[in-house]
């Protein structure tokens, strides 16, 4: 089989950059999902929040798939379900397997990886304590609740406060479990600050930050934990152990992009995303295979999602037409003080979609009355000020023509910096 775009994942990534590359003048695409349905993740998001900045009106993630999936098919996208991708090669020959057309080797001009990611597991983060049943990944609870109509516990304790774990707690409750805590071993919620508001204040579930679980007991089934402060070097404080009694511990402590199939491919993984490098185009270090969504860093809205793969789209439909630069690029972006990472990690000039070029990056603690500043060799090409910045919500930084005209060749930079100091 040949095609000119395969697109891998028909998640929210994976559906805006097929459409997009629609859009833009590819006629031959094709759509893997290894699941039996569209949407990916969103389907088992049935809560609202979704689409706030997209379309301007609150959707639950169902509603905010459908859009996509009824675009897609208006279009005439072609695309298979049940179906996993078992290798890619540089050469962008695509080996996948289903049960209707079984082993298929496909010959594509461009790929787009749209795999999202992973949940981090008990084995993971070292729980110690039996290994009784009862201990879920907050997401597999929540399918299984929300898809599968199975209730997974009554009596619930919640490690990690990121985004599906409050969620989860909202939900777990609202379905008649008694959530006890949520228990965050950082200082600060990994979550977005209306999760924290919607989802435990309103239903009086405490917060534990600086707190960790120590231990899992029970035999067959958890019958109880015990967790733990931490003190800010991340020890255990002697005296401060707690026994909850559960039968339900739910984990949402961390995602990883899921990036075998870039592996196999020989593609550049960034250490710090552990996702692909990318440059503005969303292109990895392979020419020809694109990137975006959750596969290249973890995001907290889907919104930025679809925006992010959209750009992926656009450029994958400008290399097919043999209109786009392949490579590094010139410049190069670096995190510095207070920022965890940047993408993209390269940029070609030549290639800026539209004369403007977003950075996303997450910062590394919680800051409060800052400037975020850009230097491109020793030299300030932006700055901006922020009132209060947290890891959880992802930062972005838009430099337009006239910021763009300020660079050379060389290295972006962004840190972070207290607005007294800029100001002296």
């Amino acid at each position: 089989m040949k095609v000119d775009l395969v697109v891998i994942g028909g998640g929210p990534a994976g559906l805006a950059a097929a459409i997009e590359a629609k859009e833009n003048g590819v006629d031959s695409i094709l759509v893997l999902e290894r699941d039996r349905e569209l949407g990916g993740i969103l389907q088992q998001c049935i809560h609202n929040g979704f689409g706030l900045h997209r379309f301007k009106e609150e959707l639950t993630g169902p509603e905010y798939a459908e859009r996509f999936i009824n675009q897609l098919k208006e279009e005439n996208i072609d695309y298979k379900l049940d179906t996993m991708v078992l290798d890619i090669t540089e050469e962008k020959l695509v080996t996948a397997v289903n049960t209707t057309d079984g082993l298929m080797q496909i010959e594509a001009k461009a790929i787009v990886l749209a795999m999202g990611c992973l949940e981090r597991t008990r084995g993971a983060i070292n729980i110690p304590g039996t290994r009784a049943s009862g201990v879920f990944t907050a997401g597999t609870a929540q399918r299984f609740v929300n898809m599968e109509g199975y209730m997974v516990g009554k009596d619930v304790v919640i490690v990690g406060s990121g985004d599906i774990g409050l969620v989860m707690a909202r939900r777990m409750t609202l379905e008649g479990a008694n959530v006890h805590a949520v228990v965050e071993l950082m200082p600060y919620s990994g979550g977005l600050a209306r999760n924290i508001v919607q989802c435990l204040n309103d239903f009086d579930i405490p917060l534990l930050l600086s707190h960790t679980v120590t231990e899992v007991r029970g035999k067959e089934r958890v019958e109880e934990i015990v967790i733990q402060q931490v003190d800010e070097a991340m020890q255990l404080v002697p005296g401060t152990e707690k026994t909850i009694a559960c039968d339900t511990l739910l984990l949402s402590v961390g995602l990883i992009p899921e990036n075998e199939l870039s592996k196999k491919a020989n593609i550049t993984l960034n250490p710090l995303t552990n996702g692909p490098d990318v440059n503005e185009s969303m292109e990895t270090s392979i020419p020809g295979i694109f990137a975006c969504g959750n596969v290249v860093h973890v995001h907290d809205l889907v919104d930025w999602v679809t925006e992010e793969s959209c750009r992926a789209g656009r450029s994958a439909a400008r290399y097919v037409k043999d209109e786009l630069t392949s490579g590094s690029g010139t410049l190069s972006t670096t995190p510095s003080s207070g920022v965890r990472y940047v993408v993209p990690q390269f940029i070609e000039p030549n290639n800026i979609d539209g004369n403007k070029l977003t950075l996303m990056f997450r910062t590394d603690a919680v800051y409060e009355n800052v400037r975020i500043v850009l230097m491109n060799n020793g030299t300030r090409i932006k700055s901006v000020k922020k009132r209060h910045m947290v890891p959880a919500e992802m930062e972005s930084v838009l430099l337009k023509a006239k910021d763009l005209e300020k660079i050379t060749a060389g290295e972006i930079s962004i840190a972070i910096e207290q607005e007294e100091a800029v100001l002296s």
